[in-house]
C-alpha cells in the first residue's frame, strides 16, 4: 500500500509519499482553475506505484471561486478525476481522513486543514508538555499552539485562527513589500513605499540571499526572473524609482529593514500566542520554505526552548512540503 498526499494551494501544488519524495510546482490557481486535473494528474504521475491518495488544501481561497464551499467543491471534483479511481481520502480540520463522498458534505471542513495535519504530525516532537509549531512558506506563516502532542488551536477556520494569532497571512515569497512597512531607507531619509504589487518579500530575501536566484522562475510581481538583478529593479519601483536611482546599496538597505520588519510582526503575534499556553514551550517545531525567518523570529523571542528543524529531521525538500509529507505519514499510519 504506498500513499501519495496532495497539498493544493491557491499558489503552489505539493505531494509527498511519506518516504522521502516530495515536490512543489507552482500553479496559480486563481488564473488556471481549468487546468487543475491536469497538473494534480501530473504530480501523481511522478509516483507511478501509488495505489492510494490523500489530500488536504488551501486552494479554496483563490479568488476564481465566488465561496469557499465553491472552491471545495472544484477542488474535489477535480481530484476525483485526477486521482483515475486510485482509493482516496481527504484529511479534515477535525483530524478525520474521509472518502470524497464524506468530504463533498462537509466542504468547510475540508477548506484549509493543511495545518492540522502538520501539526499533528509536529506533535510526534513533543509528545509531552508545551510546544509551539512554527511553519512559514511562501504565503502564510502558521503557527500552532501544541500540547502533549496534540494541537490545541482555538480558531479552525482561516478568520478565526488570523484573529487568534494561529495564522498569520504573511510568507516569504508572495507578501506584498507594502504590506510589510510603511516605508524603507533612502538616501538617508524614510521613503514611504507604494501600494501596489511593484515588490514581494521574494526580492528581499533574494536581495538578502536567504533564498536562492531561480532564473526560470516568473512567478514575481512583475513576471520577470527571480534573480537578484530584477529584485532590485522591483524594490526600486516599490518607491517609485528605478535603477537609476535605486544602487545596490540602496536595495540591500531596503531589504534589510523590510526583513526585519517581518520579523518584528511575527515576533509580536508570537509573545500573544505564547501567553496563552501555561508555561513557554519546551519545544518549537519549525519548517518550511521560511525555516530562515522562524529562526529569526525565534532569536528576538529569546525563547530557552528546545529547537526542531523538519529541514534538518528530514530535509530540506520535505521541510518545503511538509504538510503533505505529514498527511502522508498520518495516511499510512492510519491505514495499518
Amino acid at each position: 500500500m504506498k500513499w501519495l498526499a496532495l497539498d493544493i494551494g491557491g499558489a503552489n501544488l505539493k505531494a509527498a509519499d511519506g518516504e522521502g519524495f516530495a515536490v512543489s510546482h507552482p500553479f496559480p490557481m486563481w488564473e488556471s482553475p481549468r487546468q487543475l486535473v491536469d497538473a494534480l494528474r501530473s504530480l501523481v504521475s511522478l509516483q507511478p506505484k501509488v495505489d492510494h491518495v490523500a489530500a488536504t488544501m488551501t486552494g479554496e481561497l483563490a479568488d476564481c471561486f465566488t465561496t469557499k464551499i465553491q472552491g471545495v467543491t472544484y477542488i474535489l471534483q477535480a481530484l476525483t478525476t485526477a486521482a483515475d479511481g486510485r482509493h482516496t481520502r481527504v484529511y479534515l480540520t477535525n483530524g478525520k481522513l474521509v472518502s470524497l463522498q464524506t468530504a463533498m458534505r462537509q466542504p468547510l471542513l475540508a477548506a484549509a486543514s493543511n495545518w492540522h495535519a502538520l501539526a499533528n504530525f509536529a506533535g510526534r516532537y513533543a509528545p509531552e508538555g508545551t510546544a509551539l509549531l512554527i511553519d512559514i512558506g511562501s504565503t502564510t506563516c502558521d503557527m500552532i499552539p501544541i500540547v502533549d502532542g496534540l494541537p490545541v488551536t482555538i480558531g479552525h477556520t482561516d478568520p478565526n485562527r488570523m484573529i487568534n494569532g494561529e495564522l498569520i497571512y504573511t510568507g516569504v515569497e508572495r507578501s506584498p513589500v507594502c504590506a510589510i512597512s510603511q516605508w524603507v531607507p533612502w538616501r538617508g531619509r524614510k521613503c514611504p513605499l507604494a501600494h501596489e504589487l511593484f515588490a514581494t518579500m521574494w526580492d528581499v530575501y533574494l536581495t538578502l540571499g536567504d533564498l536562492p536566484e531561480e532564473p526560470a522562475n516568473r512567478f514575481t510581481a512583475d513576471r520577470r526572473a527571480a534573480t537578484k538583478e530584477a529584485a532590485r529593479d522591483r524594490l526600486a519601483r516599490a518607491i517609485c524609482a528605478d535603477r537609476e536611482m535605486f544602487t545596490e546599496t540602496d536595495a540591500r538597505q531596503a531589504a534589510t529593514a523590510l526583513a526585519q520588519a517581518q520579523v518584528k510582526r511575527i515576533a509580536a503575534i508570537a509573545v500573544q500566542l505564547i501567553a496563552r499556553l501555561q508555561q513557554p514551550p519546551h519545544t518549537v517545531v519549525i519548517s518550511g520554505k521560511g525555516e530562515f525567518l522562524a529562526r529569526r523570529v525565534l532569536d528576538k523571542l529569546k525563547l530557552k526552548s528546545t529547537v526542531v528543524s523538519l529541514t534538518k529531521e528530514l530535509g530540506p525538500e520535505l521541510s518545503q512540503c511538509a504538510p503533505a509529507h505529514a498527511l502522508a505519514v498520518l495516511a499510512r499510519e492510519g491505514a495499518r
